[in-house]
């Protein structure tokens, strides 16, 4: 499996930088990207690009924001960068800014560095690593935090807010099962503006909720940019998305759900079960219907 330290090296993370605006943040990410030979300065136009046609999508979590742009020449290895601002900065996002960390991305394609990126979104969603994170004292103490936490680990319990559908049963067969294509699994999109980033952290926490209601048998999830959503959403039971990206995608005759944390394993259970019909206090009694029917229908 692919590591974080594969992609991101001591010299590409600068601590306690200060910025005086959004596209000087990411102005940092980048030139640290191109310093560790991993982008030309035309990325680094192309990830404020990406924010300037597509809005402040990026900033995918509170104080965090996901800095990328669609692999190009410009690119010329997938590589990492991460700056921690001594100050934080506003990216326009309604509930997510101030944002205190920058983590820029440049990749040679949509695949090689998926791994990395679920090890990243699960460090990022722990709320202990991510304190930890935001006092190391150095590159180096940094480093190894990531590093030390590379390969995912078993999803967190749910809160017990968050009871999921009995083990093993199947997606029901209400309004979601109904726009799925017959015969298949189930399928759920979630996109960005460029498919490589941010739709993986969201992915990411997807698949956690779908583990823990054992339902991962029934749904798959790919992550996938705005032009290909558009396409593959006839596919697909559901699109899971940023408010930003939502409003780009418009009516794609599918459920397009606003997600604002894409590290919130609670705030994509709450979709899930909008997805699906599955209420919490009885979650169970519809859990429990293993019917046939409902196993074709997923």
């Amino acid at each position: 499996m692919t590591q974080l330290s594969d992609f991101l090296s001591g010299e590409a993370i600068r601590l306690d930088v200060r910025a005086a605006d959004w596209r000087e943040a990411i102005g940092v990410a980048g030139g640290l990207m191109v310093a560790a030979g991993v982008a030309t300065e035309d990325y680094t136009a192309e990830m404020i690009a990406n924010v300037e046609e597509n809005g402040p999508y990026i900033v995918i979590a509170p104080g965090l924001a996901f800095a990328h742009a669609r692999p190009s020449p410009a690119v010329l290895r997938t590589g990492m960068s991460w700056v921690r601002l001594a100050e934080p900065v506003e990216f326009g996002h309604e509930s997510n800014d101030p944002v205190e960390l920058v983590v820029a991305l440049a990749a040679k394609d949509s695949a090689a560095h998926t791994s990395a990126m679920a090890a990243l979104a699960r460090l990022l969603g722990d709320p202990d690593t991510a304190a930890a994170l935001a006092a190391a004292p150095t590159p180096e103490a940094l480093l190894a935090i990531l590093t030390g936490g590379a390969e995912p680990g078993p999803a967190a319990p749910a809160p017990a807010a968050e009871s999921a559908p009995a083990a093993g049963s199947a997606p029901s067969a209400g309004s979601a099962s109904s726009a799925a294509p017959a015969s298949s699994l189930h399928k759920i999109l979630t996109v960005c503006g460029n498919g490589v980033g941010t739709s993986l952290f969201l992915k990411n926490t997807l698949e956690q909720v779908l583990d823990r209601w054992k339902w991962s048998k029934f749904v798959t999830v790919e992550a996938t940019d705005t032009i290909s959503a558009k396409g593959k959403a006839s596919e697909a039971v559901a699109l899971l998305t940023s408010r930003e990206i939502a409003k780009t995608l418009g009516d794609v005759g599918r459920p397009v759900k606003v997600v604002q944390d894409f590290t919130s394993t609670a705030e994509v259970d709450a979709a899930l079960r909008d997805i699906y019909d599955v209420d919490t206090h009885d979650a169970d009694t519809r859990a429990g219907d293993t019917r046939a029917a409902d196993t074709h229908d997923a």
